[in-house]
């Protein structure tokens, strides 16, 4: 008796031990501590800090142009752009002056679409063979934009101030800008911005409407969800409004497409800066009062998911070189523009060698302007780099000004376009049925689609998710603790990517002897924890791994383990602007939460692969599995895209994961875009031609999946696990780690 009560108390001890035991290795950090990450800090606004440090040579400015291309395009829902539709374009309404013509113009951008304004351009002669420098001129945040018009009492200061010399000129310098140029041989388009002027059937900014639920007043309308999935935004559209402008300005017969300009003012001077970078067309361009290092622009017409993310409103006014640019300052955000963000763009058109092709000026004795002194910036710049042929200095005159009712395209003959939300849902609905043909179309069937294929969706999802694998340079490693256990060795510490300033807690299991050379990176919902059962053991299934020889680890990505003090669900932070949630200001400065925790993971592959981490339980140059269990087999796929040849074989459990099917733009992991590209489908073809088990999914591959492993000539590298009926997190761990170890030669 006394012999049976002993052995069941030793049992219990056993277990009480081990119990306890795994308190203290689970835990990589002291008990209340945090990682050290800033991503726990606050988050990144448009009021930050915006430096530009240019590569030293050109080859370096090539490969980070065309990715900070690619990074507007897709940040704007351009990338690839939409299918181009006839602008069925409008000029009538024709004033004559002296010395030049107004004009009224409207267009479609997109079917039903309107972009409005006037056409100034001199008195073309007889002659069809004389063409003119075409001009893009977007008005910007002023008052009713392209109908802007100062009052009475104002005209007499920006007179004594200097500002401007003639009292036209003071009440309307937007139409100032216009005449002057078409005097001097322009043809002139200036046109209106999104809920501007006679660009009615759409609000400016819907920032008066909740966006953080998946109904918008009944309706998709910008900033849903929906919308935002698809990387639809208000400042998508502006920009391919100013596209299409740049269409209809070449299609004029009188224009001459190899002398083309574009300058606007604040947020006309956003326009203009995106309009050159992602638009070779453009030839010369003077952003007026918005490029500095810091203000980024406030509006939703100026922001987008993404857009921000690492590179500022400096390095999208850079990417116009070598073409000719000129910066125009003031005493607002751009005050600074001579020591901070012009020398280090000069610095890159000295590196291309075009240094004259790029010139700054600031007036700090003027506010937030387009008046007579920048205007003066414009001429001259337009003169010596679109061949105008003036004498310098170039003066303005007096001109008569046109009061709204003159210049307004809308009329009896002409009438004005319905708009609304029935029109913003048609508008978005058409813009979704379009980009879902053209990825449709992408989805490959050889090798030579299949490069097409990992260019625009694995282009696309290189921004969304804004990282490849760290270098080993990069990553730091601190042990924390080492256990010698009877069958394993257990390994802790944190790993650092010190060039971010972000950490996680990584835990590493390893044979006590005999290791094979190959690592399996386990990821989890529950991040390491996962690795062990109730009693602090590894589970079964990592057992037979270890027996086997391989090495396991696991870390806690952001918000999972040792981040959070509480068992409150993870969801992504977001800065408010007045009182709301805009996925624009949050996700155009900071990564989603879903691609942060991919980030960590590609941290994670870069580690195990490394020479240089330091772990004895880890081989040099290993060969690395991965495996996405109970549903993180989402974050591993994009992990995998990322990561290239880091990886060997893949396992994803997804639990049939769709980016469609969340309802709101702050659940942990909702992905900008992921919708437009294909959603987790296409996630896991740009696995391919990795060897890949996968569940949730089906019995087979299919859609992209098959696609994509077809075209790679590896369709027989897939293996599909029917999950229907869903099995147990056991049997499915189980069933992963027979695959990986019946992988090994």
């Amino acid at each position: 008796m006394c012999h049976r009560l002993l052995s069941k108390l030793f049992v219990l001890i056993g277990v009480f031990c081990a119990h306890f035991a795994l308190a203290e290795p689970l835990r990589v950090l002291p008990e209340g501590e945090l990682p050290r990450d800033v991503r726990l800090g606050a988050l990144r606004t448009l009021h930050d800090y915006f430096p530009f440090d240019p590569p030293g040579t050109q080859e370096g400015w090539s490969e980070r142009s065309a990715r900070l291309k690619r990074k507007i395009l897709v940040a704007l829902g351009l990338w690839p752009l939409p299918t181009r539709t006839p602008l069925e374009a409008v000029i009538h309404g024709r004033r004559e002056f002296d010395d030049y013509v107004v004009e009224k113009v409207y267009f479609q951008s997109y079917p039903g679409h309107y972009v409005s304004g006037n056409l100034y351009h001199p008195p073309f002669g007889a002659s069809l063979a004389t063409r003119y420098p075409g001009v893009l001129a977007p008005h910007g945040h002023w008052l009713d934009g392209r109908f802007y018009k100062r009052g009475d009492k104002e005209i007499p200061s920006e007179l004594e101030s200097g500002a401007e010399s003639f009292e036209c000129a003071a009440r309307s310098p937007v139409q100032a800008r216009c005449v002057q140029l078409a005097r001097m041989g322009c043809v002139v388009f200036h046109y209106d911005m999104v809920g501007f002027a006679d660009s009615g059937q759409l609000l400016h900014a819907p920032d008066h409407r909740e966006s953080m639920s998946g109904d918008l007043v009944g309706t998709w309308g910008f900033s849903s969800p929906q919308a935002v999935s698809r990387l639809q935004s208000i400042g998508g559209l502006q920009t391919y409004n100013s596209i299409r402008a740049l269409d209809f300005l070449l299609s004029l017969p009188r224009v001459d497409t190899s002398r083309i300009g574009v300058s606007g003012s604040s947020g006309g001077g956003t326009q203009t800066f995106l309009l050159t970078a992602i638009d070779s067309r453009v030839h010369v361009s003077v952003p007026v009062v918005m490029v500095s290092t810091g203000m980024q622009g406030g509006c939703l017409c100026e922001n987008a998911s993404y857009l921000r993310i690492d590179s500022g409103n400096i390095d999208f006014a850079a990417l116009a070189a070598p073409r000719p640019l000129a910066l125009v300052g003031a005493r607002d955000w751009t005050i600074e523009i001579l020591e901070k963000g012009f020398p280090e763009i000069k610095r890159l058109y000295e590196t291309l060698g075009v240094v004259d092709h790029v010139h700054a000026s600031c007036f700090p004795q003027f506010g937030h302007n387009y008046n007579a002194s920048s205007r003066g910036v414009l001429y001259r710049w337009f003169n010596r780099h679109l061949g105008l042929g003036f004498e310098e200095p170039i003066r303005e005159g007096e001109f008569e000004f046109l009061e709204p009712n003159q210049i307004t395209v809308w009329d009896e003959n002409h009438p004005r376009p319905p708009g609304g939300e029935g029109h913003e849902k048609a508008l978005l609905e058409w813009m979704t049925r379009d980009a879902e043909t053209q990825i449709a179309g992408l989805s490959p069937e050889d090798s030579a689609s299949l490069e097409e294929y990992r260019r625009v969706i694995g282009g696309a999802f290189d921004v969304l998710i804004g990282r490849r694998a760290p270098k080993g340079s990069e990553i730091e490693w601190t042990p924390s603790f080492r256990r010698e256990r009877a069958d394993h060795n257990l390994t802790a510490g944190v790993l650092r990517l010190s060039t971010r300033g972000e950490e996680i807690p990584v835990i590493v299991l390893s044979p006590r002897e005999d290791l094979n050379g190959e690592v399996v990176v386990w990821i989890h919902p529950r991040g390491k924890s996962s690795l062990f059962d109730s009693m602090g053991r590894p589970w079964s299934s990592v057992r037979k791994l270890l027996e086997e020889g391989f090495t396991v680890v696991s870390a806690d990505l952001l918000l999972q383990g040792e981040f959070v003090s509480s068992g409150s669900p993870a969801r992504q932070r977001f800065v408010e602007s007045h009182g709301k949630k805009l996925p624009e200001l949050t996700y155009g400065y900071n990564s989603p939460l879903f691609a942060r925790r991919v980030h960590d993971i590609l941290l994670l592959l870069s580690f195990v692969n490394s020479t240089s981490h330091g772990i004895p339980d880890l081989s040099p140059n290993p060969k690395v599995h991965i495996a996405g269990l109970d549903g993180a087999g989402r974050w591993v796929a994009a992990a995998v895209a990322q990561a290239g040849d880091l990886v060997d074989r893949v396992a994803l459990d997804t639990r049939r994961f769709r980016f469609e099917r969340l309802s709101r733009v702050d659940d942990a992991d909702f992905l900008p875009g992921a919708v437009r590209y294909g959603d987790l489908p296409a996630l896991i073809g740009l696995c391919a031609p990795h060897p890949l088990w996968l569940v949730g999914e089906g019995s087979e591959p299919h859609g992209l999946v098959a696609a994509a492993y077809y075209a790679s000539g590896r369709h027989d590298r897939v293996t599909c696990r029917d999950d229907r009926p869903v099995e147990d997190a056991a049997e499915l761990r189980k069933a992963i780690v027979e695959w990986l170890i019946s992988g090994r030669p």
